[in-house]
């Protein structure tokens, strides 16, 4: 035991990560004080399930809205500044709500309004911060910090409510937003404190741009496998789950008949649980792999729903908490690693901003919907018909591998050669054909295509589309694979982005090529009449 817990905590070695995650939990705390607040403002504002429900919705939507040109951003820019940026914003949102509030002036629309800003705010932080993780510990403790992180929010899941609970009893509804407000003041000073290493650019390519970058993203999670079944298994478990989160607050008034004080007691049940379950997931490990781990906690969840359906025991729906919380940081500790582990640097921020579009669109189309559904049934058709989905849904999502990135090499392994240019290219020309020629005798042809066929989606990921492999009919065989590239400088950023992993399938490739001389490589760049453009072609051998 005591080596899993120095497992566990492993990542508190590195200061600059003790001291950013403490931060964090400041920060989460003030979050989730604005979050119990705000929900259970909402039920005296206008007290209906799909009204109540939707300050989840307008909460997380933002994140589904903005999370692509988010990490668009926080790979382009100094994620640092984007950081300080995004947390000063929340600050004076934070701050003039808190006034609102005060002076007795929010509405039920304001209250989603301001909810929407600091989901924004949140939607532009969560990327780089993610990001950033990877770069204040080594590649070992990367799970362990990521675990951290959940811990994190589900130890300010702990405090954070039952925290907003007294503040609200004792010195009325404004305290909690307050307190929100102050925590963006210490997480500004520690990144004013932090001294960032600015990852080290190639001059001789200019930067991305936004929109480009925002593609690059998008194509790379759509032809990543990993990632892809890490996005599915996060998609259905966030829309059956946030059946209770968003129905929580009327579950804890109508149906428990708690007040703020017991709603606080019933959020910090689920936090406690989830802390305690990420304390035990190294132990669990052992014995269990990433999609068994996503099974029992995906059904302890949906049981804990089907609780919240039918119990109005005060004491058991604390249990039920605690319960939930514990499957709750199963599966999304698990599916975290697999995210993080399934991107390389380049394309992290974009990358983890794909799986958080998918995170929070579940997350609030599945408020909405469970809210709607509830008011026009009833809580207990809502909540038991999310448990059966998602009973559902494990059976659907458990051939999904999760985790399939954890064993791949995604550093740079720039071993392609500069292209022999005879004159300069422009950036901007293109596109780009590229052809490789391979010559395999006739016995390997098979392998061959099989091999080969495994390195389109690599090709993909980085950038190439139109990819496809010809036989030449004049001379046996003599194969030629291709695929097309925006620019020149999209090519040549491919150069840069190639990892060890991709390496490995060009050398299973490879092995097949009959001639001493690496394979021939064409470079061909879209040529046009005089007048029209400038653009070059070249070739190199």
């Amino acid at each position: 035991m005591h080596n899993t817990h120095e497992s566990a905590l492993s990542p508190f070695k590195h200061r600059t990560f003790t001291i950013m995650w403490l931060a964090a939990l400041i920060s989460n705390i003030g979050t989730w004080m604005h979050s119990v607040g705000a929900s259970w403002l909402m039920t005296s504002l206008s007290p209906t399930p799909l009204t109540v429900s939707l300050v989840q919705t307008a909460t997380t939507l933002p994140v589904f809205l903005f999370a692509l040109p988010a990490g668009a951003l926080a790979d382009i820019f100094n994620r640092r500044t984007l950081l300080l940026l995004t947390n000063l914003f929340m600050l004076a949102a934070a701050l003039i709500f808190a006034i609102l509030v005060w002076v007795e002036l929010v509405t039920a629309e304001l209250l989603l309004l301001f909810a929407f800003l600091l989901g924004t705010g949140a939607a532009f932080m969560a990327p780089a911060w993610q990001a950033i993780i990877p770069g204040m510990v080594p590649k070992e403790d990367l799970p362990q910090a990521i675990t951290l992180g959940g811990i994190s929010i589900n130890l300010s899941r702990a405090i954070g409510p039952a925290l907003a609970g007294v503040l609200i009893g004792a010195y009325g509804m404004a305290l909690p937003f307050v307190a929100n407000a102050i925590s963006f003041i210490i997480i500004i000073t520690v990144l004013l404190w932090w001294k960032y290493q600015t990852p080290a650019a190639n001059l001789a390519l200019p930067p991305e741009r936004v929109v480009s970058a925002m593609r690059a993203g998008v194509r790379y999670a759509w032809h990543s496998r990993p990632l892809k079944h890490t996005m599915w298994h996060v998609m259905g478990f966030m829309f059956f789950a946030n059946a209770v989160w968003g129905l929580l607050p009327i579950i804890s008034k109508d149906q428990l008949s708690g007040d703020a004080a017991f709603f606080g007691l019933l959020m910090g049940a689920v936090g406690v649980g989830a802390i305690t379950g990420a304390f035990l997931l190294p132990r669990f490990k052992i014995r269990l792999n990433a999609n068994q781990l996503v099974a029992i906690g995906s059904t302890g969840t949906a049981l804990m729903a089907g609780y919240f359906a039918i119990g109005n025991d005060q004491e058991l729906a604390v249990l039920a908490g605690f319960i939930f919380g514990v499957g709750w940081i199963m599966v999304l500790a698990t599916v975290n690693v697999s995210a993080q582990q399934s991107l390389p640097d380049w394309v992290r921020g974009r990358g983890l901003a794909v799986f958080l579009m998918v995170f929070f669109g579940s997350m609030s189309l599945g408020a909405a919907f469970w809210g709607w559904l509830a008011e026009i049934t009833s809580i207990m058709h809502a909540l038991l018909a999310a448990a059966a989905g998602a009973i559902v849904f494990i059976a659907f999502s458990y051939r999904l591998k999760l985790q399939q990135g954890q064993y791949l090499d995604f550093t740079p392994s720039l071993h392609w050669p500069e292209p022999v240019i005879h004159e300069k290219v422009v950036h901007d020309a293109g596109p780009v054909i590229i052809q490789i020629k391979y010559n395999v005798v006739e016995r390997d042809r098979e392998a061959f295509l099989q091999a080969i066929y495994r390195l389109k989606a690599a090709r993909q990921r980085d950038g190439g589309y139109n990819w496809g492999v010809y036989e030449d009919v004049e001379g046996q065989g003599c194969f030629v694979e291709h695929f097309t590239e925006e620019s020149w400088v999209e090519h040549m950023r491919h150069h840069e982005r190639v990892t060890h992993a991709d390496k490995a399938l060009q050398e299973a490739v490879l092995v097949f090529h009959q001639k001493r001389s690496a394979p021939e490589v064409r470079h061909l760049i879209a040529a046009y009449p005089s007048g029209k453009s400038d653009l070059k072609g070249s070739k190199t051998q």
